[in-house]
């Protein structure tokens, strides 16, 4: 109980802590405000935008003011891959957007790019509004083709490095070619009332990814896409997620993990109320069966509901997708304290709770309190193999722990 009591006062400090951040720009500043369309940015949707606003962010990030504006009015601005740099002498800089920005039809002008729109160490940085539209439909085509070899991987619509203290609000990410938001190195970011949007059947297009960073909060988000609604990478630490909506989409998970033998590990992770609609998954913890120094500790899921979801709780520690080139060895990654709380709905498959953990490294303390999942038509089980933990209150189907 003491450490669950530390780890919610962990929790609680670093809420009070990004929302100090984001708000600190609403103190008595100077503020600069800069329309994108005094640097020749066109809102017709079909002339290259790119220039106007980079040297919007240019002018933005060198300004002396405390705080400074790039304002995207209504409209539509098509946008090349680019990237806003940081090291700027304003300390607080915000998109305020109420337009679209778009990407080309062609997908091989934005697919050879890693990511379409990068933001790399910048610091104190706040999107609010707007819609992003990665055209990534046509590209999703062309790989999910028998006929079509060729295709590039693909653009991230919108990735933070190695930054600190960043806001993501009321954003619209549709049909991104490869994941729509990722946080990769960075320290104190919230996300809120986002959503993204793209097929079910939109190859690797997760909805927000999460890697290498800590103190993250996502907040009031939905997400509609093709593969993880949040996945989460190693090294992520102090992340917590409320109010989400998943579906379609593959769930949310902790992993892959395995991928590298020297691998961080993720700790403190916290989901509450979230609804799940017809996804493949629901919470899953996911491995390849590989040595690594990685770990999972400090899972806590939390008042989820789950309507007609494939694998509502799962660990799989010997993950491999399409069984193609699989290890075939035995997972190094350790994962203990997991928590399954208030967990309720409908499976659509007959086996609701799956823990297939590492034989050299079994789960420990994974706990099932008050779970209650149901398959029409079918008597619903669970199945366990190398965990050890137990059950409390009710739990249904009944536990294997």
């Amino acid at each position: 109980m003491t450490k669950l009591t530390s780890y919610f006062a962990t929790v609680v400090f670093i809420f009070i802590h990004i929302l100090c951040q984001s708000s600190a720009s609403g103190d008595e500043t100077t503020t600069s405000t800069y329309n994108v369309l005094e640097f020749e940015a066109k809102s017709n949707g079909v002339t290259d935008s790119t220039q106007a606003f980079l040297n919007a962010w240019s002018v933005a990030c060198g300004s002396s003011a405390d705080s400074t504006e790039i304002y995207v009015p209504k409209g539509r601005y098509l946008l090349a891959a680019m990237a806003f740099k940081g090291d700027c002498k304003s300390s607080h800089i915000t998109f305020r957007i109420d337009g679209t920005l778009v990407a080309s039809p062609d997908y091989r002008v934005l697919g050879q790019a890693n990511n379409w729109l990068s933001f790399e160490g910048v610091s104190g940085v706040t999107i609010v509004g707007g819609a992003l539209d990665a055209k990534g439909s046509a590209l999703w085509a062309c790989k999910l083709s028998t006929k079509t070899t060729s295709c590039p991987d693909g653009a991230t619509t919108l990735s933070f490095t190695n930054s600190k203290d960043i806001r993501v609000e009321g954003l619209m990410s549709l049909n991104s070619q490869m994941f729509h938001i990722v946080i990769n190195g960075c320290q104190d970011v919230l996300i809120q009332g986002v959503k993204v949007i793209a097929a079910g059947n939109s190859p690797n297009t997760d909805g927000i990814h999460v890697q290498l960073s800590r103190n993250v909060a996502i907040f009031d988000t939905s997400i509609k896409t093709g593969d993880d609604c949040v996945s989460i990478g190693p090294g992520t630490k102090d992340l917590w997620m409320e109010r989400i909506s998943c579906g379609p989409g593959h769930g949310i998970s902790i992993g892959s993990l395995a991928k590298d033998l020297e691998e961080e590990g993720v700790q403190n992770v916290t989901l509450k109320n979230a609804i799940f609609k017809g996804t493949t998954n629901g919470l899953r913890i996911k491995s390849w069966a590989r040595p690594s120094t990685g770990f999972v500790q400090g899972v806590r899921f939390l008042d989820v509901e789950m309507i007609k979801v494939q694998n509502p709780i799962v660990i799989d520690q010997n993950y491999c997708p399409h069984n193609l080139n699989c290890p075939g060895q035995v997972s190094g990654v350790k994962v203990s304290d997991v928590l399954y709380q208030n967990i309720r709905g409908t499976s659509a498959t007959a086996v609701a709770i799956k823990f297939d953990c590492s034989a050299a490294n079994p789960c420990s303390g994974v706990k099932l309190e008050n779970v209650n999942l149901t398959c029409r038509n079918q008597v619903v089980q669970s199945y366990c193999t190398n965990v050890n933990g137990k059950s409390v209150g009710t739990v249904q189907p009944s536990s294997c722990l």
